[in-house]
């Protein structure tokens, strides 16, 4: 798809629109002259030159990628209008389309009709929001997360007053459900947050063991998928006269998001939208008369519920609703439609696993169950100081190549490699190791040259 195309005929869109209505002459005000204009967008140019280039497969660092060209030229078409998703004065069409997208999330996930949920401005508001029910539902109970988990938790739970605690993860990075139960057994815990995908290593915690926990010990579970979350169409591949997906997808896993009380899931990471669009669904609707405010001007022009009255945000973007909804009428939640792309990063991360695994100078930290590969250079009888000194090394030489390679660092406990890696004789606190995030299904055509720099590299 043509982006510029696709952006002229947004802008046209608008405009015939625009069109229907009395002329209006725009204010003195605001007026700028074109060479102005020009100017100061010529440098606006400049400026974003300083960045990656976080559209070609080359950069394999953190988390980003371009929007879909479908999704920017539909922000574009949205942000023109410039509706506000908190009240249907402020953005009636744009509410219908983030019901719309919502429910096809929720569908995804195997949530039933009547779920309660809402778009956000990130994964971590998203998560806030969880993490606040959580709070109100047990308001004097501590909410457990693994040691892998994402620090929002550990922060979000300072900001709520809610005491957090930390649950060790096993040797693959994901929860310790052993660990999880003596917690159970000797604490007040009421909420359980379990990973799909985190953001280090892409590990899945297993959420379908810990729905045993929940009807044991009573209490509730809440997935962040905000990564890893689109995964599960590849989980549910197989069911339904669906074709089989990806090899190696905990799909169990997945399948159990479908059974815990509520999940988060960030639109503006698999699901191919620009920065911010995150999603929090929660299965039992009741839990919205948390959200209950009064508004002396707003909530009037409806008697419908306005999405504003189950969300902790105000004003929040339509043009975002917009960019989903297009981008999921081209990409079903389904194995042949989006599921394909993420059918691609999967393959290009066991294949970059596969080439590291064979070479001499680089080794697996360990197998990706996702599309996060975690390895660190090697030479024999090396220490875990010697795998932090050499990661950083190979970081700092891959971003500096004449043809470079963007990579981006994670830090493990010493105890953490050596559970993977017996003969690394443990040394420093943390170490750092190498990842690559295989988010862009152009990586999987990309892999072999990928893993051919990163050798040269490090031999």
């Amino acid at each position: 798809m043509d982006l510029d195309a696709a952006s002229l005929q947004a802008v046209a869109t608008v405009r015939r629109w625009e069109a229907g209505w009395p002329a209006v002459t725009p204010h003195s005000s605001v007026a700028v002259t074109p060479e102005r204009a020009q100017q100061v967008l010529e440098e606006l140019g400049r400026r974003l030159g300083d960045n990656y280039p976080f559209f070609h497969p080359s950069y394999a660092g953190q988390m980003l990628k371009p929007p879909h060209p479908a999704a920017a030229a539909a922000y574009l078409m949205a942000m023109l209008i410039n509706p506000n998703n908190h009240a249907l004065d402020g953005g009636p069409a744009t509410a219908a389309l983030e019901r719309e997208a919502l429910a096809a999330i929720a569908a995804m996930f195997h949530y039933p009709a009547d779920f309660l949920g809402h778009l956000t401005s990130s994964g971590t508001i998203a998560n806030l929001e969880a993490l606040f029910v959580a709070r109100e539902l047990r308001p004097d109970a501590a909410i457990a997360f693994s040691e892998e988990a994402h620090y929002t938790h550990e922060r979000m739970c300072r900001l709520l007053g809610v005491r957090g605690v930390r649950v060790p993860a096993d040797a693959r990075g994901r929860m310790d459900l052993a660990a999880l139960e003596h917690l159970l057994q000797t604490d007040t815990i009421g909420t359980v947050v379990l990973t799909a995908g985190t953001t280090a290593l892409g590990a899945v915690d297993p959420i379908d063991q810990a729905l045993g926990l929940r009807d044991r010990y009573g209490v509730r579970l809440h997935v962040d998928a905000a990564y890893g979350g689109f995964y599960t169409i590849q989980g549910w591949a197989g069911f339904e006269g669906a074709p089989a997906g990806p090899e190696g997808i905990p799909a169990a896993a997945y399948r159990a998001i479908a059974e815990c009380d509520s999940v988060v899931v960030d639109p503006h990471k698999h699901g191919l939208q620009p920065y911010g669009c995150g999603c929090v669904l929660f299965r039992d609707p009741s839990v919205g008369h948390f959200y209950v405010h009064d508004s002396p001007y707003t909530y009037f022009t409806s008697s419908e519920l306005h999405l504003g009255e189950i969300s902790l945000e105000c004003s929040r973007a339509g043009a975002a609703a917009a960019a989903l909804w297009t981008t999921l009428q081209l990409f079903p939640l389904t194995p042949d439609g989006l599921g394909a792309i993420l059918g691609a990063c999967r393959r290009a991360a066991v294949s970059l696993a596969r080439l590291i695994g064979g070479s001499e100078h680089l080794r697996l930290y360990q197998e990706p169950e996702l599309d996060i590969v975690a390895y660190f250079p090697w030479e024999g009888g090396m220490t875990a100081a010697d795998v932090d000194a050499a990661s950083q090394s190979l970081f700092e030489r891959a971003m500096a190549a004449e043809d470079p390679v963007y990579l981006s660092v994670a830090r493990v406990t010493a105890g953490s490699l050596h559970r993977r890696h017996s003969n690394i004789e443990a040394g420093s606190e943390t170490v750092r190791i190498l990842r690559s995030v295989l988010m862009k299904p152009e990586h999987e055509g990309f892999v072999e040259v990928l893993h051919e720099r990163l050798v040269r590299l490090a031999g």
